[in-house]
């Protein structure tokens, strides 16, 4: 699989990341370990994780398989911190402490002393921005994460966050931000994309498959394996199955059939060769659907159907 730079920092990741949103919870130890074994023998490298995915499930169970599956060095480990649950409650939290503790909770559950990339998870006015980013530097400088980035912010909170940490001695530059990109979903054009290229800052799309409507199994009903089925996602893959979703998925699979691949290629491909894209982020239920996604890596979109989609996927909720 190519690799690519993260922006303008040095560190290079896999064009195509692994996600793990679901491990621990809907996806068990022994899919993990087949998505992961996968991956990597793929070429992949880069492994995204979150301090608030399972209430730390997820970090664990790829902690367990580090240094069994695939090296630990052979890896880019990013995870995430500031979403999380107190007393049952979802809540976000991006005090320096709250940042810090959970930091330390993610390298036991992950069994590493540091993670590659390190990233808050999103945008909060309830505590000071320099706060926040206070605790990015001194995970960077304690060598507890190599690279710091953010998530799910909108363009001028990404401006705003880039620019701090480049206008001060020994303030870790912002690498990455990790916000939802889709053909179903191409609002981050307007403004993050432009602040993301300006700034140096490299894009890491989830989601890439607009929660999983654009691979086409949606296109005559809700099969009961799927997301769209589960009590923990009814919701969050409900909001594309509308009449403009089904206007996208339709044409994406028709450009499938016109070049022989499928829905989950074609769409991959467009959003993996964006500009300012440094790897989308990937979330499969089996190993089976993640291997049918990695077919990707020798899938170029022809210009005439990057055009042609760019065309049927802008309007609402788009460009």
């Amino acid at each position: 699989m190519q690799q690519r730079s993260l922006g303008r920092s040095g560190l290079r990741v896999s064009r195509l990341g692994l996600g793990t949103l679901t491990w621990g919870r809907d996806t068990d130890e022994h899919e993990a370990r087949d998505q992961l074994t996968s991956f990597v023998e793929a070429g992949g490298t880069l492994l995204d994780t979150a301090a608030g995915y399972g209430d730390g499930a997820s970090e664990e169970l790829l902690g367990s398989l580090l240094g069994e599956v695939v090296a630990r060095d052979d890896v880019v480990i990013a995870t995430k911190a500031g979403i999380g649950r107190v007393r049952g409650e979802r809540v976000t939290d991006l005090s320096r402490g709250r940042l810090l503790r959970t930091l330390d909770a993610s390298l036991r559950r992950l069994g590493v002393d540091q993670v590659d990339l390190w990233q808050v998870h999103a945008w909060s006015d309830d505590v000071p921005l320099e706060e926040t980013l206070g605790a990015l530097d001194t995970a960077v400088s304690t060598g507890r994460a190599a690279y710091v980035g953010v998530s799910n912010h909108s363009g001028w909170q990404l401006a705003r966050s880039a620019t701090w940490q480049e206008c001060g001695p020994g303030r870790a530059p912002v690498t990455s931000q990790q916000v939802e990109y889709s053909l179903l979903n191409r609002t981050i054009e307007a403004e993050v994309l432009p602040a993301a290229q300006a700034l140096g800052v490299g894009v890491l799309p989830w989601s890439p498959l607009g929660r999983g409507v654009l691979t086409g199994k949606y296109r005559t009903g809700t099969p009961a394996d799927s997301r769209a089925a589960s009590p923990h996602f009814a919701n969050f893959v409900g909001a594309y199955l509308n009449p403009r979703g089904h206007q996208v998925v339709e044409a994406v699979a028709a450009a499938a059939d016109g070049l022989g691949w499928s829905p989950t290629e074609v769409a991959l491909a467009w959003v993996r060769d964006r500009p300012g894209v440094t790897a989308p982020i990937l979330g499969a239920r089996t190993a089976a659907q993640l291997r049918g996604s990695l077919t990707v890596e020798h899938c170029t979109l022809p210009a005439e159907i990057v055009t042609a989609l760019d065309d049927v996927s802008g309007g609402e909720d788009g460009a």
